[in-house]
């Protein structure tokens, strides 16, 4: 059996390395609420192995695992969620209404994987997306409270990364599960000056204002700690908060000028690739500015390392944005 990379925080709440594409890029969490359980997101098929072999380390059976809450079903955050249900036969899985039926029925959600990542590579990080049976979903209202023993959730609706994206509100451990909405903040990026974070614009969805008003509603539940699936637990709220609507205005300027550089005064739509390219170097640019700013040491090539992948998807999420706008 696989060996789990965990850490443990407080509230009965273990983050789960869920290894995909590397470590310490996409936690699933596991909240332990006396003889009750509950799962957070769930990587891939491959974390499947690794959940339940958490499961085992905490001493809970299977069967005592209720819930899947799922924030949104983009497959890096529910990708194994059909697996890991037919391993938990008490649990439902928690989702909001737009995001319900992709579980149900994957078929379109995997086309517009594989419109994103390409066939192989969704074959590789992937697999075979299986579905849940609707009779074992709980489709959210916003503010909806679920309890899980005497401890209770709200699941509070958060446009702006996605359409079909919720946040969960830990009253009991006045803390957050915020998916993509609060963005990433992965470890390595730790210094002296704290928690390093910025926004995550993948395509399609992504709105800036919807986003900041998204980040906005959670700020005002004053939690004491945030859980980002990428990467876990960061504390010094409001700071974080501060600086990720700041990253998202920069974000948006860095793509209005590279399509201006292209266009000119002209209502011509500039090239996609061309497009893509110029935004993808402006967030590099300042990503590695704000970096060096927050006291960051790596070498420039384990910066690009660590965040490559976050600059690519970026820079499309971007480029669909400002489609949207021409419109």
């Amino acid at each position: 059996m696989a060996i789990p990379r965990l850490t443990f925080h407080p509230d009965g709440i273990t983050a789960v390395d869920t290894e995909y594409l590397r470590l310490g890029m996409d936690a699933a969490h596991v909240i332990v609420a006396g003889a009750h359980a509950a799962i957070v997101d769930t990587g891939t098929n491959t974390s499947v192995p690794l959940i339940l072999a958490t499961l085992d380390e905490l001493g809970v059976l299977p069967d005592s695992v209720e819930f899947v809450f799922l924030t949104h079903v983009h497959l890096d955050h529910a990708g194994g969620a059909g697996r890991l249900m037919q391993q938990l036969p008490n649990a439902r899985a928690v989702l909001h209404p737009r995001g319900a039926p992709h579980m149900i029925d994957p078929t379109k959600l995997i086309a517009g994987s594989i419109a994103v990542y390409g066939a192989e590579n969704f074959a590789k990080f992937y697999g075979e997306v299986m579905p849940i049976d609707e009779n074992r979903i709980i489709v959210t209202t916003d503010r909806q409270r679920i309890a899980l023993a005497e401890r209770e959730f709200e699941f509070v609706h958060t446009p702006g990364h996605a359409l079909h994206h919720h946040a969960i509100v830990d009253h009991g451990a006045r803390s957050v599960f915020t998916g993509d909405t609060f963005g990433i903040s992965y470890r390595e990026f730790d210094t002296s000056r704290g928690a390093y974070i910025m926004p995550t614009t993948t395509p399609t969805q992504f709105d800036p204002e919807q986003l900041v008003a998204s980040i906005d509603r959670l700020l005002a539940y004053e939690p004491r700690a945030l859980y980002l699936t990428h990467y876990s637990r960061v504390t010094d709220v409001p700071r974080l908060g501060t600086a990720l609507k700041l990253q998202i205005a920069a974000f948006v300027r860095i793509a209005r000028e590279a399509a201006a550089a292209l266009t000119g005064d002209t209502d011509a739509a500039p090239d996609d690739d061309a497009l893509q390219a110029r935004i993808r170097d402006g967030l590099r640019d300042y990503a590695f500015e704000s970096l060096r700013a927050h006291g960051c040491t790596l070498a420039d090539d384990a910066i690009d390392a660590l965040l490559w992948g976050d600059f690519e998807l970026n820079s499309a999420g971007l480029v669909a944005w400002l489609a949207r706008q021409r419109r």
